[in-house]
């Protein structure tokens, strides 16, 4: 007889598979010496690394669908490590850009490879339509929890 799961399974399942890929990502940083970065960077480091030219932090925070203090936190963490710069905007006082420094641009290469490793871990030999049904199901939960 098959289990009838329960919301918070399925909670518990995501914080596993969170908790489990971040994991990954750590050990994969910690091999290849980045210093100061941490799974949640990749967002800021994925945004950027799609820019030709510095940007308004506030361009990251609506990319990002996360709140400007969490936002302006990872800026100021990699701003720290010399992962990015920040400079005034000329044409707005009240608007700081960002962009990334040779550091950051530096490691695109790594960045990349983590991110297919974690592709290749996530989805195994999972069949393609299966994977487009899960992120199916997955996108129905979180449009749900977001009404």
């Amino acid at each position: 007889m098959a289990r009838n799961y329960t919301p918070r399974d399925i909670i518990d399942l995501v914080a596993r598979i969170r908790e489990a890929a971040n994991l990954l990502i750590e050990r994969e940083l910690l091999a290849r010496g980045l210093a100061g970065v941490v799974p949640a960077h990749g967002l800021v480091f994925a945004f950027l690394f799609r820019q030709n030219e510095p940007v308004p932090i506030k361009a990251l925070v609506q990319q990002s669908g996360r709140v400007k203090s969490t936002v302006t936190g990872m800026v100021n963490t990699l701003e720290k490590h010399g992962y990015i710069y920040k400079q005034d905007c000329s044409g707005d006082g009240r608007s700081t850009l960002i962009g990334l420094t040779e550091k950051g641009k530096a490691i695109r290469k790594d960045f990349e490879e983590i991110s297919t490793l974690l592709g290749e871990q996530v989805y195994g030999d999972m069949p393609q339509d299966d994977r487009q049904h899960a992120i199916e199901l997955l996108t129905v939960i979180e449009q749900n929890l977001n009404r």
